[in-house]
């Protein structure tokens, strides 16, 4: 296999030594994303199983996003100061002995401490992974990792809610922590086997205000984003309260990091304006497919009449569009112009997306099928050259803190398309709109097209740089 050939002058590790990194970045990240995505299906059937309310309930899936989130940027700075290996393995362990912890939890405050846990080990080990990629693969090969990486990300994103039923339907809850333990101990083994002990990139102390001013603006927006869906009660007291933390905390992270001799994130970054220009891109993408997959359930469910099991398979050919087109559209990106490409998958997105705004009364669920497939091809074209774009942007000594930075938007891209959708649904839930109508959905829907319209706008902007910088 090519990613694994060797040619003369190809820097980082040998090919066989290659594989083993790969398979234990790949199973930590299937298993990462997992973790955070096919919990919320589950939610009705753990509040039930411990007699909880369901805004108990929520936070054990808030729980694992909020630590991790509030932590991605931390881990970033930490590994380029003590090494992507000793941050790997620890976040991996965190995680896999955490998940048993989930699983053999009996009461709701004890789920709730290990999922805040296990959101701690998840973010060590998705934060690095594709820096982790980057420092072992060439530079020749690296559109092509990242094109698998970004397609692992997104399929298991939209495959979860799938497997996340079909254990409900045979098993119980806890199985849905169990399963993590065999492959996180496989994963381990490969981890501490292949990584490399490699002397850190970054020897100044450790930013401990700026992980703190961090964690602070990331915990905080994912609470403003969190409480949106009660603006209409209270007067949305909780939101303003959550928005003002944000608001502080950014500006005095800010103002840190440009003073600061270490900061936790290096403000040379973003002078790049093609470094910059990509997590923009990549932001206002995650956006609207975070609008998209919260939104889309509602509209096949309570419009169409669809069950939960056929309303995750529905979303099937999402993830068999980025099979289909990642690996080649990493490939492209390693020899034709990466802004280029990702440009091109982002319009075949808005397409896509616009086809699913547009979507009639009663459709067929080949019809569906079709249009979700579209959004599928453009998203899996688009994300892995722009990853690309992104880390082949910055010094390799700063890699680690833009595979953060990468996670982060990420990150905040789906919390905020939720937001969105959970904003809409208050409004529909109002007195004066007892039930959830088409139109609510289908609102939600275009504003996931003006998002991804953003997103392109963004990404037409470096495309004379990027010609420029190819010439």
């Amino acid at each position: 296999m090519m990613l694994f050939s060797n040619q003369p002058g190809d820097e980082g590790l040998p090919g066989d030594e290659r594989a083993r990194v790969m398979a234990a970045v790949m199973t930590t990240t299937l298993m990462g994303v997992f973790d955070g995505t096919m919990i919320n299906i589950a939610l009705p059937s753990m509040a039930n199983a411990m007699q909880v309310s369901a805004n108990v309930a929520v936070w054990f899936a808030n729980g694992y996003l909020l630590s991790a989130a509030m932590t991605l940027a931390i881990f970033a700075a930490l590994a380029a100061r003590i090494g992507y290996r000793r941050v790997f393995l620890a976040g991996l362990t965190t995680f896999t002995l955490t998940s048993l912890g989930c699983a053999l939890a009996k009461t709701p405050e004890v789920l709730i401490g290990m999922r805040i846990l296990q959101g701690i080990g998840g973010a060590a080990t998705l934060s690095i992974a594709p820096a982790i990629l980057r420092s072992v693969f060439p530079g020749r090969l690296l559109g092509r990792i990242l094109g698998l990486h970004a397609l692992l990300i997104a399929s298991s994103t939209a495959i979860a809610p799938v497997l996340g039923g079909t254990i409900l339907d045979t098993l119980s809850w806890q199985w849905l922590f169990a399963i993590n333990i065999i492959p996180g101990s496989i994963a381990l083994l490969l981890a501490w086997r292949a990584l490399p002990r490699k002397a850190a990139v970054d020897s100044a102390p450790f930013d401990t205000m700026g992980a703190v001013l961090s964690a602070a603006l990331l915990g905080s927006t994912i609470m403003t984003a969190n409480s949106f869906q009660h603006v209409l009660q209270s007067a949305g007291q909780e939101s303003v309260t959550w928005a003002l933390i944000a608001m502080v905390s950014a500006i005095a992270f800010i103002w840190h990091i440009r003073r600061s001799r270490a900061p936790l994130l290096p403000p040379v970054m973003f002078k790049n304006s093609r470094f910059t220009l990509a997590a923009l891109t990549s932001l206002a993408s995650f956006v609207s497919q975070g609008i998209t997959f919260v939104a889309l359930p509602f509209l096949f469910q309570s419009v169409y009449g669809y069950s939960p099991v056929v309303s995750a398979l529905l979303f099937t050919p999402w993830p068999i569009g980025i099979v289909l087109i990642a690996p080649h559209a990493g490939r492209w990106a390693d020899t034709l112009s990466a802004p280029l490409i990702s440009t091109i998958g982002l319009i075949i997105f808005v397409v896509g997306l616009v086809l699913l705004a547009t979507l009639p009364s009663s459709p067929s669920a080949w019809n569906i099928c079709l249009r979700s497939l579209v959004c599928g091809v453009g998203f899996g074209c688009f994300q892995s050259p722009n990853n690309r774009e992104m880390l082949s942007n910055v010094a390799r000594e700063n890699a680690s803190y833009a595979s953060g930075v990468l996670s982060i938007v990420r990150t905040f891209g789906q919390c905020l398309g939720a937001a969105v959708v959970g904003v809409l649904l208050t409004v529909a839930a109002a007195p004066e709109h007892q039930t959830l109508d088409e139109q609510t959905v289908h609102l939600a829907l275009w504003i996931a097209v003006i998002a991804s319209t953003g997103s392109v706008l963004f990404s037409l902007s470096r495309l004379r740089p990027a010609v420029r910088a190819a010439a």
